[in-house]
């Protein structure tokens, strides 16, 4: 703002907005509250019986052979068990054979067509009496999933219209935030939910606060001087600040480098599939772009929690420009630990450890020259080269001392090895976004961002058998400029069980019209015309006898036509 206002703005003066159209951001404030477990205080109300269904989980393991299993902590505090119940009438398998109608009393139709039996209703006073008690211990955040509820909702709407008359500040209802099927995923999204939301009201909060006219509201454009705001999601599109929950910002931060590098460097008339590289200080990302639409996916385990949103298919590994090198029990070793931004690398002259950034430094990949004089006590000084040459030399001694049987290394050679252990470790996800899937690596280009992507992606593509690498002229902040180039993106998904065959298309017509007219309602009311908007539909698929769907696109007809034909086949 001071370089294209003229005018000095002090520090901790409210930013005046009136000369800002609009503004986006992206942040990965939720991801690290998940990960380290700093989220917000919150309970679990639930349907009773079931108050240890996320501590027993879906019995997976995911390193069975580890001789000490530790599990991640559980995201909420305390459970809340609602005495209701409802279930399912005869098979959803079978959806001819219901021996009962719905009366509308204790037999209903639910939202995906099933019939529901109500087994026991919500007692008001009691539910309102155990919400009570925990409010008064000082939570605020609940997240209310009963079973069943993506069909049958009415009993987590009267939950959560006594918990927001009590006062609770964030309730989060898991009909309305995963209306699908499976409630360990369902119960697990929406804890997510309620755990990382009031920490993105406080991000939010603590932003708003530096801007001199504060945010302009979706709900009231006109009435404000406020700036429109935007927040990127996991899914790789824009929604109103007002709307960003927890849930939709797991992805939110590297989601914008994958529609930065694939609206600039994806070619329709040469469609060659890209691999976005986006490595950092602390981490690299992963993505491919491919058949010109973004890869997602439906279902998500982040640090121990499985979560049903829709999400582009990004690949983390611990390994960036900070990663810390270490020799242990004879091996070399990257990360996952990292020097971050302070002290940082050793050649920040702030006493940290060697890291990739010091290897490709005593490489000569990095030219202290061609760095600003930010680094030293007094921020005056440049890349500090001789105290990454010291600490190098002592390390390729120890190394050395620990082969001895072998031929005596360089500091350089010692170096090198450092970077070769790095690339294999940051070419190992790529392979299981493309070779695990069926895709040809070579067939791709490497896409280079991020702040140190430009040191290390000629030899990640070396190792995986590309050939060429684009590196984009705006690529150190190519995320903040995919956040300019993304879509608005409203997101509406109902749970529906009904046989995929010619007799139902009507009523799944419907449907979708019911689900684009909602989602366009809320687009037009934020400005946009209706001419302007694009619908994408999808279709959560299962063969019959299964219990997993696959999400498919309602455009492919190719395999929605080979799904008809399997759906009853006898094999």
């Amino acid at each position: 703002m001071e370089h294209f206002s003229g005018e000095k703005i002090p520090r901790g003066t409210p930013i005046d907005t009136s000369q800002i159209e609009s503004l986006r951001l992206g942040t990965t404030v939720a991801t690290n509250a998940l990960l380290e477990r700093k989220g917000s205080r919150c309970a679990l109300v639930t349907t009773k019986g079931f108050k240890d269904v996320l501590i027993i989980g879906n019995q997976s393991r995911p390193n069975i052979f580890d001789l000490a299993v530790k599990k991640h902590d559980k995201l909420y505090e305390c459970v809340v068990e609602v005495d209701e119940r409802v279930t399912l009438e005869d098979y959803v398998e079978d959806p001819e054979k219901h021996v009962s109608e719905p009366n509308g009393v204790d037999i209903v139709k639910g939202v995906s067509g099933e019939i529901v039996r109500i087994l026991k209703r919500v007692n008001v006073e009691e539910v309102t009496s155990m919400l009570k008690i925990i409010y008064d211990q000082g939570f605020r955040s609940i997240a209310i999933c009963l079973m069943h509820s993506y069909t049958f909702p009415e009993h987590e709407l009267l939950v959560g219209k006594i918990a927001e008359e009590i006062g609770f500040t964030n309730i989060s209802l898991s009909s309305k935030l995963s209306p699908m099927i499976k409630y360990v995923n369902r119960a697990n999204s929406c804890v997510a939910d309620a755990y990382l939301t009031p920490e993105i009201k406080k991000y939010l909060q603590s932003f708003e606060s530096g801007l001199k006219y504060g945010l302009k509201t979706v709900d009231d454009p006109e009435g404000s001087k406020g700036v429109s705001c935007q927040f990127m999601q996991s899914d790789g599109g824009l929604v109103d600040a007002s709307r960003f929950s927890g849930l939709k910002a797991i992805l939110s931060g590297p989601a914008g480098g994958v529609v930065g590098y694939s609206r600039t460097c994806y070619n329709e008339k040469n469609p060659i599939p890209l691999i976005g590289f986006d490595m950092g200080g602390t981490s690299t990302d992963v993505s491919r772009f491919g058949d010109g639409k973004f890869d997602h996916v439906f279902e998500t385990t982040t640090a121990g929690i499985t979560i049903q949103s829709p999400q582009l298919d990004i690949n983390t590994i611990a390994a960036g420009g900070g990663s810390i090198l270490s020799f242990r029990n004879g091996l070399m070793q990257v990360g996952p630990e990292s020097a971050s931004s302070h002290p940082g690398p050793a050649c920040y002259r702030k006493g940290g450890p060697l890291t990739v950034t010091d290897a490709n430094l005593l490489l000569g990949r990095l030219v202290p020259e061609y760095f600003p004089k930010i680094f030293g006590k007094n921020e005056d000084e440049s890349l500090d080269i001789d105290i990454t040459k010291e600490k190098f030399q002592t390390l390729t001694n120890d190394i050395n001392a620990a082969h001895a049987h072998l031929e005596d290394k360089t500091a350089a050679e010692i170096a090198f090895g450092f970077l070769e252990v790095a690339c294999e470790n940051m070419a190992r996800p790529i392979r299981q976004l493309t070779e695990a899937k069926g895709h040809i690596l070579s067939s791709h280009r490497l896409v280079s961002f991020g702040g140190a992507g430009g040191q290390c992606a000629v030899q990640v593509a070396m190792v995986l058998g590309i050939k060429e690498v684009l590196i984009h002229r705006y690529s150190s902040v190519l995320s903040a400029y995919g956040m300019a180039l993304a879509d608005v993106v409203e997101e509406a998904q109902q749970p529906c069980t009904m046989e995929f065959v010619e007799s139902n298309v009507e009523e799944l017509n419907e449907r979708f019209v019911s689900l684009k007219n909602g989602t366009a309602e809320k687009l037009t009311a934020q400005g946009f015309d209706k001419d302007s908007i694009v619908f994408e539909e999808y279709l959560n698929l299962r063969y019959q006898g299964t219990e997993s769907g696959i999400m498919v696109p309602r455009t492919d007809e190719g395999f929605l036509k080979t799904f008809q034909n399997l759906h009853f086949r006898e094999f």
